[in-house]
């Protein structure tokens, strides 16, 4: 049986070609200078630096740091009549919720949780059952990523725009990662790139009393072992990609390596993920069209390679990439 989630909501109106550029880059490089940005992308600084500053004062593009906190699970639940938004809600603003959902199907909610090694148990036994309107829950532990939604980037710019902006990022929530030993300098220093990911160096110096080369010593230290994200998070729906779906795959263990990388020779696909569980990777894919979609899930490569697919429209996003956006108050 299947329960009511409420109606999609109007999809906004793609942002024009120069605006997506500069979103692209932000995904690539989230504390990128605008200099930095016009040069990679071709454009006047200023026009750049207008542009830029005009889409974060919007809402619609956030720049945040996402701090790695140990281990992930995805989270699918299933809900009361009438209370589908107040447990997507609830699961999004947690602050170890990386994404959270709501579905067109059996599935009313998904959200992908991180928590501290060896706390699978108070997670899945207390906190999950505490939240509003739950009818029940399905707790799978990921176990390799071949995409994180932290780390997408939905081919907009070309390899050498790319590369001048750094290069494609890498993985930056292996599984396991320890949380990192912070001290009160490093801890001032993640809380406030979680506010603001394009906080200066000299900011966070004083957010921190620090000096700004130590501040932005500690900056690369935490990107760099991959303890912090720093990105922008968008509605896909802004860069022409208005249909989004969850896709649970199951295949033979061993094809799943081959499926996972085929999957991901598509920069639309935003996250594809190995799981515990009855399918073994969940993949996150934005199109612009259901037309798409449905060629996406019969003629694509991968295809050829699974056993069963189940597929889920995403109707709302409550949180993306750790941020949580204004429909998520409403």
């Amino acid at each position: 049986m299947t329960h009511p989630v409420p109606a999609t909501p109007t999809a906004p109106a793609p942002l024009d070609p120069l605006d997506r550029r500069i979103v692209a880059a932000l995904q690539i490089d989230g504390r990128a200078s605008w200099r930095r940005i016009a040069a990679a992308i071709g454009e006047p600084e200023r026009k750049v630096a207008r542009r830029g500053l005009r889409l974060l004062e919007s809402g619609d593009v956030a720049v945040r740091g996402l701090v790695v906190r140990g281990e992930t699970v995805i989270l699918r639940m299933t809900c009361r009549p009438g209370s589908v938004r107040d447990a997507a809600v609830a699961a999004a603003r947690r602050a170890d919720c990386i994404f959270s959902y709501a579905l067109a199907g059996p599935v009313d909610c998904v959200a992908e949780l991180q928590f501290p090694q060896g706390q699978l148990g108070p997670l899945m036994l207390d906190e999950v059952p505490a939240l509003p309107g739950l009818f029940s829950q399905s707790v799978s532990p990921v176990l390799r990523y071949f995409r994180t939604v932290h780390e997408w980037s939905p081919g907009i710019l070309d390899a050498g725009q790319i590369e001048a902006l750094g290069g494609p990022s890498g993985t930056v929530d292996e599984i396991g990662l320890p949380e990192v030993e912070a001290g009160p300098e490093e801890r001032a220093i993640l809380g406030a790139l979680a506010e603001d990911g394009r906080r200066t160096h000299e900011d966070l110096a004083a957010v921190a009393g620090v000096s700004v080369a130590t501040a932005r010593r500690r900056v690369e230290t935490l990107t760099r072992d991959g303890h912090v994200s720093i990105r922008a998070a968008v509605e896909p729906a802004l860069l022409g990609l208005p249909v989004e779906a969850l896709l649970w795959i199951r295949t033979r263990p061993d094809e799943v390596e081959k499926v996972g990388r085929l999957l991901v020779e598509s920069p639309l696909v935003r996250y594809a993920a190995v799981v515990m569980g009855e399918h073994q990777l969940l993949v996150d894919v934005t199109q612009p069209s259901k037309a798409a979609l449905y060629e996406f899930l019969t003629a694509s490569p991968w295809v050829r390679h699974v056993e069963a697919v189940q597929s889920h429209l995403v109707v709302e996003a409550f949180k993306r990439s750790g941020v949580e956006f204004p429909t998520s108050s409403r």
